[in-house]
């Protein structure tokens, strides 16, 4: 706002009662030295109640240390600024403030113009408040982008995997964190799960893209081939060998190496594999040149690599190298709540192939696949609904009578009484302390009874030494 100068003596009394603004004098005490009319109405004093007042009165902001200071440091240049005043009723309202300092019959005076602006504040305050919810809006919506491109990302970049499923999104948040690295990557899980399908995301969403993943089936070569498809063979390295093959190692170089049910790969090879993976070093059967290769391993079996350990079948030190970053596939009994999603996505991929269009999916059908917990898992329920494809006439969905899974029925006599749970276990316990009831290392002690109720326990439950017939 531009700065008004004004001079009392060039400004005549009569030209200050017809200013449209309200205009103060206050001498250096700050008392009130004169007022104009339009500051007797907006403020509601008289002339002569103004003149009995100081600044002190009107501005609920001002101090006698603040208007020393202002007094002092203002008179040079005139000065704008914003405070609150106070009404005659008491009503606080904010104000715009051009003051000047002049000099009447060699008195410095302060002559101070003064706005009303609730109207400009209150327009402003209208104006923050719609610019605070642009802001939280056009945060909102950013977040719900953010929010909304993760799920694009989640459920259209993962290759072939179809879900809704919480449980299944964890995984899928596995995957991508891996995916760009190197790291070696074990899928493990139940067979059907859709193993394979992690591994082609793992390696679609990786940086080796561009270049092949080569997948080898431990499971499906016979041991003495293993060794030749993984690592190649030279010309006459064995009977048959009527030309050197590149193995899938070298193929791979660049991109990924999927090994899929390493847990079927023979003892006597794994040695070798485990210093592939380590080194990055190959050596065809029957050559004696070693090859580097830049090779990402992903594996995968549906076996207990711990347990396999233990029986002696499958290396530890193998087993460690595999397991750098470890994603366990869930059955689809854990994630029910897809089992229609990929109802419907078969029925479309299935009826494609098969020249048959399938719309209708009755819910007696829905409920029953939902009512089945499917222990071959995905792989089953895509040659289920193939089955039902095949057998449908017209666009609705029918798995026939073929298909009608049981609900399980707990029988009452697969469980026993808690009486009789608590008597074998005593019976139990008694053995080991050889029939000791109570003292240390007795019964009693062990099962943290007073040996009074052991005793009642015991008479209760009709125990007796003669039932140990096996002891």
């Amino acid at each position: 706002m531009s700065k008004v100068s004004y001079n009392l003596p060039e400004l005549s009394f009569k030209a200050l009662y017809e200013l449209p603004e309200a205009v103060f004098w206050f001498d250096k005490d700050a008392r009130f030295f004169e007022v104009n009319p339009v500051a007797c109405e907006r403020w509601g004093y008289t002339r002569e109640e103004f003149l009995q007042l100081t600044i002190f009165d009107v501005n609920p902001n001002m101090s006698p240390d603040i208007w020393e200071a202002h007094w002092t440091a203002k008179q040079e240049d005139a000065s704008t600024f914003e405070s609150t005043h106070r009404r005659k009723n008491g009503e606080i309202f904010p104000v715009d403030i051009t003051d000047n300092f002049t000099t009447f019959e060699g008195e410095v005076y302060s002559c101070a113009i003064i706005r009303d602006i609730t109207d400009r504040k209150r327009r402003e305050a209208a104006l923050r408040g719609a610019l605070l919810e642009i802001k939280e809006l056009k945060e909102k919506l950013e977040a719900e982008n953010n929010y909304l491109q993760e799920e694009i990302k989640v459920q259209n970049n993962f290759g072939e995997i179809v879900s809704n499923s919480q449980n299944f999104k964890k995984i899928l948040k596995q995957i991508e964190q891996v995916a760009d690295t190197n790291s070696t990557v074990l899928v493990t899980g139940e067979s059907g799960t859709g193993k394979e399908l992690i591994a082609r995301a793992l390696h679609q969403l990786s940086q080796r893209s561009t270049r092949p993943m080569i997948k080898v089936n431990c499971a499906a070569l016979p041991a003495n081939l293993i060794e030749s498809e993984l690592f190649g063979h030279e010309k006459g390295a064995f009977t048959g060998a009527i030309i050197s093959k590149t193995g899938k190692f070298e193929l791979a170089n660049g991109g990924t190496l999927f090994l899929d049910e390493i847990g079927e790969m023979p003892i006597e090879l794994q040695p070798k594999l485990l210093r592939a993976i380590q080194e990055g070093e190959i050596e065809k059967v029957g050559g004696e040149n070693v090859k580097k290769v830049d090779v990402r391993i992903i594996a995968a079996t549906n076996r207990d690599l711990p347990k396999e350990i233990a029986e002696g079948n499958f290396r530890e030190d193998l087993y460690y190298r595999l397991n750098v970053f470890p994603i366990h596939s869930i059955p689809l009994r854990k994630r029910k709540e897809d089992i229609p999603l990929l109802t419907r996505f078969f029925c479309e991929k299935l009826g494609n192939k098969l020249g048959r269009k399938i719309t209708d999916i009755p819910n007696k059908v829905m409920d029953k696949l939902m009512d089945y917990d499917f222990p071959g898992n995905v792989r089953e329920l895509e040659n289920l609904i193939e089955r039902g494809i095949i057998m449908s006439r017209g666009n609705k969905l029918n798995i026939g009578t073929w298909f009608n899974p049981k609900k399980k029925i707990i029988k009452k006599e697969s469980f026993l009484s808690l009486e009789e749970v608590q008597r074998n276990h005593i019976i139990e316990v008694l053995k080991v302390t050889n029939w000791k009831v109570s003292g240390k290392n007795s019964a009693a002690e062990i099962l943290g009874m007073r040996p009074t109720t052991l005793y009642s326990k015991i008479e209760k439950l009709e125990i007796k030494r003669s039932l140990d017939v096996r002891e």
